[in-house]
């Protein structure tokens, strides 16, 4: 399934751009592909650096994924920076971080693609990142775009607020069934 992202009208970028997603539940987990559009040039990219997990990225141009459980409070989030970083968090509710002890969030499995007109993020969430357990999940898929000014744009499927907000348990819009194992 692709989906269009909207940028908000709150934060509007200087350039046009495009932005979609395409979902793909897996036996093995879930399959996103982010794919922005338009002239990279203008963007402010992080350079790529060890993989690995990292805090803060949302401040720079960042890609979202926020996975619930269908009818579920809690949910999990996940950034993925084109600097090859990413983070995954907990929340037992609307921005409240569940820092119970469980065990950490597996990394996913990430490819970045720049060319002059094109960014692409090829991810893998493997089963064991995604609630659990899950049959139907509820999805908000966001991105932050830094400009080279600085300026940072919000993009999602929805915005139900008027302020950008991707924790807002309405912006969580898509539906998705997993495959049966």
């Amino acid at each position: 399934m692709t989906v269009d992202l909207t940028c908000h009208p709150a934060t509007p970028a200087s350039a046009p751009w495009e932005l979609k997603a395409t979902v793909s539940p897996t036996r093995m987990g879930l399959r996103l592909v982010y794919a922005l559009s338009g002239d990279i040039a203008g963007l402010r990219i992080p350079s790529a650096t060890t993989p690995g997990q990292a805090d803060g990225l949302w401040q720079h141009t960042c890609l979202e994924a926020f996975v619930a459980a269908e009818g579920d409070a809690a949910y999990r989030e996940f950034n993925f920076s084109p600097s090859g970083q990413w983070a995954g968090y907990r929340f037992a509710g609307e921005r409240q971080r569940d820092t119970s002890p469980a065990p950490d969030l597996p990394a996913p499995a990430m490819q970045f693609a720049i060319t002059p007109t094109c960014l692409t993020l090829d991810v893998h969430l493997p089963l064991a990142a995604l609630p659990s357990p899950a049959q139907h999940l509820a999805l908000a898929l966001c991105a932050v775009i830094e400009e080279h000014d600085g300026r940072l744009s919000y993009w999602a499927l929805q915005h139900p607020q008027a302020r950008p907000d991707f924790h807002h348990p309405a912006g969580h819009s898509l539906r998705l069934a997993l495959p049966a194992n």
